[in-house]
């Protein structure tokens, strides 16, 4: 008996020890069943989307009309949206895509798909995008200077739930790239956020000129997951920690193993009031990166109303800073006149729970980001001039798309878009997003649209699921 007490004595107190390491933020979802796709991580990891719901097949590069994205992005109901064609889709007004929704970039035949013109947003819960790019342009961002011109995101969703975005490349923004805030159960993994416009038309209440504004995102919201992302070439917010200053519930945000590249006057930054993981990130100074936050890793921020942010801050690489990257106490530097004391405050010793994720030391992630991050599955001319540059320390802020100088006319930096081209669709027969030879391989009826909804393949995914996750690994 006393054997089963001691037993007993010493299970209590591993669990007591084990509940101390760690600071308890409630986890909102704890279903283990299907996951988003194989690899989906994080909080946002079981949004179903489409899942089980109409297979719609953008078959051109229109802005509207059958067959167009649009008319897919904003139809109502559960939908699996694949690509017959790849291109540049040039918008002629900004494009809400409602909820409920997978949005399967890969299966584009050729090099892919890009959206530009207008800014793009999440108008719903429940959504998976997977290997799209979005490079917004200054088209249409000049309304003179006046409050409220050049204030738009590439993409962007506020106060949205169960998302996931991955392996998109995002850029050309007059605001921020890519903002995902005030929402819950958010995973963004796997995404290239590069070359924000700088000195292009955001203008704001008593500026006197546009401003640089080339800014990364703001980030945030009560479960949000962000890993294996990278940030290139951007002023600041890189991002910027949302806090509770916009409405959102108590935040928690999960950053770990993302790449910092080439920011100017700030890396990461905000945060109040909220609560947040940075964990085996990597920091990367470049050309245009000012010599007073070259190993910064974080600048955590107040307001009147709200006090600084909890911030548990290990395993960070910060290239060219030996003791930084060994004491990460160094990177801290606290904003709005924040003293020692509020950091001491501020800087936790044990990280809060959080969905798990397959994590990498700061110098693996480096190395894996590199090779993977972004629309990946086929990388366009921009992305890899943008991963040269992160490589060999080069490349800089840019105003206009293509790097022309501030002014240039639409019409002479259209160009400046990767050209992307397309190859025959696989043969579908019967339109269920599933070409006929993989449906005979895999025991499928190819006159059948019916089997797409069906689990012949896989307990929890759909025959259309399955193919389009075999797409890309």
């Amino acid at each position: 008996m006393k054997k089963v007490f001691l037993f007993l004595n010493t299970i209590l107190l591993f669990m007591l020890v084990s509940c101390a390491q760690q600071n308890k933020i409630a986890v909102t979802n704890t279903n283990e069943t299907a996951i988003a796709f194989p690899g989906a991580e994080g909080f946002g990891k079981y949004a179903t989307g489409g899942r089980g719901g109409k297979i719609l097949i953008v078959s051109n590069l229109n802005d509207a009309g059958e067959g167009s994205f649009r008319k897919a992005a904003i139809a109502n109901g559960k939908r699996i949206i694949v690509f017959a064609i790849s291109g540049t889709i040039h918008l002629n007004s900004p494009l809400s895509i409602k909820g409920d929704i997978t949005i399967a970039g890969q299966t584009a035949p050729g090099d892919g798909i890009c959206i530009a013109d207008y800014p793009v947003g999440l108008s719903g819960n429940n959504i998976i995008i997977r290997y799209l790019r979005f490079r917004m342009g200054d088209k249409n961002q000049n309304k003179g200077m006046v409050p409220g011109s050049g204030h738009d995101d590439a993409l962007s969703a506020s106060r949205r739930s169960n998302i996931i975005i991955d392996h998109c490349s995002i850029s050309w923004s007059t605001d921020e790239c890519f903002s995902v805030y005030g929402g819950d159960s958010t995973t963004l993994q796997w995404n290239l956020i590069s070359e924000p416009l700088n000195y292009s038309y955001h203008f704001e209440e008593g500026d006197k000129d546009f401003e640089n504004h080339g800014y990364g995102g703001i980030w945030g919201g009560s479960h949000l997951s962000a890993h294996h992302n990278l940030f290139a070439h951007c002023v600041s917010r890189n991002p910027r920690f949302n806090g509770t200053r916009l409405g959102a519930t108590k935040e928690f945000v999960d950053f770990r193993n993302n790449v910092i590249y080439n920011w100017g006057g700030n890396s990461s930054y905000g945060g109040e009031a909220g609560n947040y993981n940075m964990i085996n990130n990597y920091y990367k100074y470049g050309p245009s990166t000012n010599k007073n936050v070259k190993f910064r890793i974080v600048n955590p921020t107040k307001t009147d109303a709200l006090d600084f942010g909890k911030f548990y801050v290990n395993g960070n690489y910060v290239d060219g800073a030996k003791d930084v990257t060994k004491n990460n106490w160094l990177g801290i530097q606290m904003g709005n006149g924040g003293t020692e004391a509020d950091k001491k405050e501020a800087v936790i010793d044990n990280p809060f729970s959080t969905e798990q994720i397959t994590e990498q030391s700061a110098v693996k992630a480096y190395e894996e980001v590199l090779k993977f991050v972004g629309a990946s599955y086929k990388r366009d001319t921009l992305d890899e001039r943008i991963i040269s540059d992160v490589k060999n320390r080069t490349g800089r802020f840019i105003d206009v798309q293509g790097g022309f100088p501030h002014g240039t006319a639409y019409e002479l930096t259209m160009n400046a878009w990767p050209v992307l081209k397309s190859l025959p669709a696989h043969a579908d027969t019967d339109k269920d997003g599933m070409p006929d030879d993989w449906e005979k391989k895999n025991g499928l009826n190819p006159i059948d649209p019916s089997d797409a909804s069906q689990n012949k393949l896989d307990k929890h995914y759909t025959n259309v699921e399955v193919y389009i996750n075999s797409i890309v690994k």
